[in-house]
């Protein structure tokens, strides 16, 4: 790669080439609005998996950092020790880099966006529309997985919920409306209190100084460097100084906690954790399936990376010293989810607690604390991301057809649509987690990090394990294999347009399966820095 080349930017910003292009077709012309939008998700997919190629997995730290001045924002000096500073500002760079586990959300994201996009050929009006703010969601979504700016990841964190409100609200069911505005107000509570987490870590942990010739500069930033750096190592020389009260990195040990808490309520709200699942029940049900293909693949596991990022790696001996209410969550999740999901009659229902179920699994790999567990939590964000989508991309093939997805309402869809059927049954197989499959390996590994620190807790939740393929097997079986809907009409197996990424994405799941190295390699040194750091830390008292 050519050095000082922005693949970075170019990979989260070249979906708004299509939005330009988009503006300028007629809204009439169907065909070329969908031929753009889909052709456009190629860029970013094929630049990161470009990435992907190029990334170095023997490497700590960051790669392919793009750092620029962004904001800059001059205080008042309202203090008489205040005005004898040459300058006083708060700063905020657009800065962005990747790492092993930003790295394959960033490739899952641009995947899952085509898949989306090629289910998105459906949709029956405002083509334009939808797809604009389809593509705007896409920018939102990759520059989340790369920020390495506080504010910066808040505005793409932001920028996926406006896309996202209009696109359930406009082009979803019958209940879409009140579905868009739980979405919204849930996310944007979770919004507001990660911004209040976010504008103390700046105001305290962001202070840098710098000594010039004529004078003293003082900043505050959003860098995540900056912050962690401030946190674990200057904090430290002020305390083995004594001077405690002088120390502007200081955070007493009750805001710590505060921070913490509310970066995982804001975070636990997106992944979700249970009880702040209500809003993606709906969600699930009533916005597009193709548009559930990104919310359920990709959405929720920002709420995931937000809490390993910046909850998890900001404050780890809080987070430590709460492995096993975190792992308690986790059990929760995945029994709560999987009970309710075995009892569900509509499919989308079915699918909407196995999320939560699923993301209960990846709570228990972060509650263990160690390398093992934290890979299995990013497998497990991977595999699901994938597997949703597979899923909820057959969904829009089965109501395209029969209108309903009520389990009551369909059955022998085998004899019909085998493609469809067969390829159900493998994405069947995958979310019970059969080996060969990439369910398989994200649960093994974090049920077995959990079990080197909390055997109890790891045996309940295995118990999800067993409910998840009671209720997988009974969703499949009840619409492949169960008595013909006597109301369903003659159906035509899937087209060419659905058969590539229905193919696509179960490639993937069996890869990952098989070859799982894929993704562990470049997920281990990162992994292992982690849980590394996060020990040291704790063993040092913070």
């Amino acid at each position: 790669m050519p050095d000082n080349f922005p693949i970075l930017s170019f990979i989260a910003f070249s979906p708004l080439i299509g939005v330009l292009i988009l503006m300028f077709l007629p809204k009439t012309q169907g065909g070329w609005i969908k031929t753009t939008a889909i052709v456009v998700t190629l860029i970013p997919l094929l630049l990161s998996g470009w990435l992907y190629s190029l990334f170095n997995p023997g490497l700590e730290g960051m790669q392919f950092k793009e750092e620029l001045p962004w904001i800059h924002v001059p205080l008042n000096k309202e203090t008489q020790g205040l005005s004898q500073l040459t300058s006083f500002f708060f700063e905020f760079n657009y800065a962005m880099a990747v790492d092993g586990i930003s790295l394959p959300l960033v490739f899952l994201t641009a995947l899952v966006a085509t898949m989306a996009a090629l289910a998105s050929v459906n949709i029956k009006k405002r083509w334009k529309s939808y797809f604009i703010l389809f593509l705007l969601l896409e920018t939102g979504m990759l520059g989340v997985f790369m920020s390495q700016d506080l504010f910066l990841f808040f505005v793409f964190f932001e920028l996926t919920l406006i896309p996202m409100f209009f696109l359930v609200g406009i082009w979803g069911f019958k209940d879409r409306e009140r579905a868009a505005n739980k979405f919204l107000i849930y996310n944007g509570i979770g919004s507001a209190i990660m911004l209040i987490a976010f504008l103390i870590l700046v105001s305290t942990a962001g202070f840098s100084q710098t000594v010039h010739d004529n004078g003293v500069s003082i900043h505050y930033s959003g860098s995540l460097n900056v912050i962690m750096e401030n946190l674990f190592q200057n904090a430290d020389a002020y305390v083995n100084q004594g001077d405690l009260e002088g120390n502007p990195f200081f955070l007493s040990e009750t805001m710590k906690w505060s921070l913490f808490l509310m970066l995982l309520v804001a975070f636990g709200i997106k992944l979700p954790v249970f009880p702040f699942h209500t809003w993606m029940l709906k969600v699930h049900t009533e916005a597009p399936p193709a548009v559930v293909m990104i919310h359920s693949g990709i959405l929720l596991k920002m709420g995931a990376y937000g809490l390993i990022r910046f909850g998890v790696l900001l404050f780890p001996q809080q987070a430590m010293q709460w492995a096993t209410v975190l792992a308690m969550l986790g059990v929760i999740n995945i029994l709560y989810g999987a009970v309710l999901a075995f009892v569900q009659r509509e499919f989308r229902l079915v699918l909407a607690y196995s999320s939560i179920s699923h993301m209960g699994i990846v709570l228990l790999g972060i509650a263990a604390f160690n390398t093992i567990g934290l890979q299995g939590a990013v497998f497990q964000l991977i595999s699901h991301g994938l597997i949703s989508a597979l899923m909820f991309l057959i969904v829009g093939s089965i109501y395209e057809r029969t209108h309903t997805t009520r389990l009551d309402e369909l059955g022998g869809l085998a004899k019909s649509v085998p493609f469809i059927s067969g390829i159900l049954l493998v994405a069947g197989m995958a979310s019970l987690g059969l080996p060969g499959l990439s369910g398989f390996i994200s649960e093994f590994l974090a049920f077995l990090g959990l079990f080197e620190t909390q055997k109890i807790m790891t045996a309940i939740g295995a118990l999800g394990i067993i409910l998840t393929a009671v209720y997988v097997l009974r969703g499949v079986l009840a619409i492949t294999y169960g008595p013909f809907g006597s109301e369903l009409p003659q159906m035509r197996d899937a087209r060419l347009i659905e058969a590539i990424p229905m193919i696509t994405l179960v490639a993937f799941i069996v890869v990952l399966g098989i070859y799982p190295s894929i993704l562990s390699d470049p997920l281990h040194q990162t992994v292992s820095s982690f849980n590394q750091f996060i020990h040291s830390v704790a063993k040092m008292g913070g």
